[in-house]
């Protein structure tokens, strides 16, 4: 799927082109041509502020959230680079806590591009390198990297002396390119999964890690044996459990009570203790227990598990309609979902939902069904989307609109009804733009 992006500025835009006629139009693992393109810029990579470096299948980028909070709670300036964006490219890349501008983001991208031309790099080579350029220009007290795809092949692997890395949730997702067959590779899905991240592991690194099912874990202690990692998961050398209306963490450096995370879901719970894990077992970033509290509340992540407040969107509906929207995809994010809404009566939520035509549309229908009062399916807009025909059976009527108006105009919705819409990252943007709730 190719991840491209659009600009309101000219001299932005003019530099996408470039990129989009440049890349190859698919996602590309492999670190030979990042390597390559950096080396040509004086290798930016190499003087970053101190990075954390995070991976997962689902919770990677609240994880970053999270991180970002903590150190910004503290008083000290971070670098983020996540993906993809909601809105505006410019989210992808955060100077010392504000988005990066549009000049100098096109003069970055120019640069890229200029010294890079034969080398054809993807655009997440090509965007990570412009944000390794604008990260190691930039004064900051620290530098969090979110992993876009895999771990081990990813081009923010090119990272070499991280001070802390971290594993979020793992689940199936990037089949086509996680899965493939390959020498040495585990056949296993979700091991091979679990591999795949572990590849951010380095030497004499803390290597933070979620609880996973035994095989799963296995396959990433080995990996951080083979390299020299320090392996700290979750259950043994930290732990963290809701009790309470608190999270409770602790590790051998002792125990925190912490507010739970404004962010909403369980789940983000464990986003939250994964940062402070994180945090706690490195000495790079000073980072005091008021400033960990605070992160709870501080931390912000749009388009998971985003209330929609009043705005164009949500003026199509009555006034005392409850819209949320989620971008997530997969199994892991369906049940993520369907645990948010486990106390909803049944038959309670209007779902509307646009998925890529790379996704099942079933992860996230499947875990939600009891709760749906219907199911509208709409397109991604600029993407290709998933047919209705391939939408599974459900016991509440399945139609399809032409866009998002049309389909919330269409609902028949009752007082204090619940509308979710949700399926993919780049309706989750497109709606966030519409109801004028553009990230900052």
């Amino acid at each position: 799927m190719v991840d491209g992006a659009k600009s309101d500025h000219p001299a932005v835009q003019i530099q996408l082109d470039r990129l989009e006629i440049l890349s190859p139009g698919r996602d590309v693992l492999g670190l030979e041509r990042v390597c390559e393109v950096l080396a040509r810029l004086g290798n930016p990579q190499g003087k970053l502020p101190p990075v954390f470096h995070v991976a997962g299948t689902n919770g990677k980028g609240s994880t970053c959230a999270f991180l970002r909070a903590a150190i910004e709670a503290e008083g000290l300036k971070a670098h983020v680079y996540t993906s993809p964006h909601l809105v505006r490219f410019n989210e992808r890349i955060r100077l010392a806590g504000k988005l990066i501008e549009d000049e100098y983001l096109a003069e970055l991208l120019a640069r890229v591009l200029n010294i890079s031309e034969d080398i054809n790099p993807s655009f997440f080579e090509a965007t990570t390198a412009a944000a390794f350029l604008a990260f190691a220009e930039t004064p900051a007290d620290a530098c969090i990297l979110e992993v876009g795809l895999g771990g081990r092949l990813d081009a923010t692997n090119v990272i070499s002396h991280p001070v802390a890395t971290g594993i979020a949730a793992l689940g199936i997702d990037h089949e086509g390119f996680l899965l493939t067959p390959e020498m040495g590779a585990p056949e296993a899905p979700m091991v091979r999964i679990a591999w795949e991240k572990a590849g951010i592991a380095k030497k004499n690194t803390p290597l933070l890690t979620q609880k996973y099912a035994t095989d799963m874990l296995h396959v990433i202690a080995n990996h951080a044996a083979d390299i020299g990692a320090q392996h700290l998961p979750r259950g043994d050398e930290w732990d963290a459990a809701i009790y309470e209306g608190q999270l409770y963490y602790r590790d051998e450096a002792g125990k925190l009570n912490l507010p739970l995370p404004t962010l909403v879901g369980a789940h983000q719970a464990d986003n939250a203790a994964l940062a402070i894990a994180m945090l706690r077992h490195q000495d790079a970033v000073k980072i005091s227990d008021v400033a960990l509290k605070a992160a709870m509340g501080w931390a912000q992540w749009p388009g998971r598990m985003h209330f929609l407040i009043a705005g164009p969107v949500t003026h199509l509906l009555p006034s005392d309609a409850e819209v949320w929207v989620d971008g997530g995809h997969n199994v892991s994010a369906g049940l993520a979902l369907a645990k948010c809404f486990a106390d909803y009566a049944a038959g309670s939520i209007d779902l509307v939902i646009g998925m890529l035509s790379n996704k099942d549309p079933a992860a996230i229908i499947t875990p939600l069904h009891e709760k749906l009062a219907s199911v509208t399916v709409i397109p991604v807009p600029g993407h290709d989307s998933q047919a209705l025909g391939n939408y599974p059976t459900v016991d509440a009527p399945v139609t399809e609109a032409s866009n998002i108006r049309a389909a919330l105009r269409s609902l028949d919705i009752g007082r204090g009804k619940t509308v979710l819409i949700a399926g993919s990252l780049y309706l989750a943007g497109e709606i966030l733009k519409l109801n004028k709730q553009v990230p900052d």
